[in-house]
Formats: C-alpha cells, structure tokens, sequence
C-alpha cells in the first residue's frame, strides 16, 4: 500500500514538473525575490502581489531539477489567493516535514507529496528552495504593508 502511495505521490511531483502552474513573470509584482542553491544550480524566481494581507497573485520562473521546479509549481497552486498568515503556517508545515521528519496534516493538501523527499537528505535543499525564497517575499511583503 505504502509503494501505491509513493507512485501517486511521484506522478504529482512529475506533473507538476511537466506542467508547472503559475510559472512565469508577473508583470508589475511589486515583491520580486530570487534563491540559486549553489550545489545544485537550482534556480527560482518568485513574484508576489499582495493585498489586503493574503497573496492576490504568484507566480515562479527558474530552472533546476524536477524536485525544486515541481516545489515551486506547489507552493504557488497551494498559496495564491490565500491569507499571509496561511503562507507563513504552510512554509513552516513544509520545512517541518522536509528537515525534521514531522507528518504531514489535512492543511498541507497535495504538498504532502513531498514528504518522500525528507529520505532524500541531498534533495531537501532542492525542494525547500522556493520555500526559503518564498519566506523573503513574506518578510519583504511585511515591510512594505
């Protein structure tokens, strides 16, 4: 049963992959952060709109492998249109999961399914990537509000 779980969970990181959702600049974001992972040359842009304290709109450029386009792919489909504070409580969700090994709850949705990544100690900077990038957007969004 576990081995089914594990081969729809890669299908969902593999589509995410093949079909990125909200990739591509948002013309005139306000909050533009970017994050290269030096080993790896990953790469991730993140545009964020805010207003009235949830994300209006994001969207994520880069390149790298399929684990951190398909994380970025993720957290964008996960966020937009949600409250800032939701944001913040996801990525701290997501980074529990990936570096402390913590289970996944109903709130992290589809995000669950990178939860196999965590056994994969030189993939985790892969996919925490847009997540680091995502938390400076968050505290450049704080800023600014």
């Amino acid at each position: 049963m576990a081995e089914l779980f594990d081969d729809l969970y890669r299908e969902l990181i593999l589509d995410h992959y093949r079909r990125p959702r909200n990739h591509g600049e948002l013309p005139d974001a306000p909050i533009r952060v970017e994050g290269v992972n030096p080993v790896c040359g990953d790469e991730i842009h993140l545009d964020l709109k805010v207003a009235d304290g949830a994300i209006a709109d994001i969207g994520f450029w880069g390149h790298g492998c399929s684990i951190s386009q398909s994380s970025a792919s993720m957290l964008t489909e996960r966020l937009k249109g949600r409250p800032l504070d939701e944001a913040g409580r996801v990525t701290k969700k997501v980074r529990a999961m990936l570096i402390d090994g913590e289970l996944p709850d109903s709130e992290l949705g589809d995000l669950e399914a990178l939860e196999g990544v965590a056994r994969l100690p030189v993939r985790v900077k892969c996919a925490l990537l847009c997540w680091n990038v995502l938390e400076q957007g968050l505290a450049e969004a704080a800023t600014t509000a």
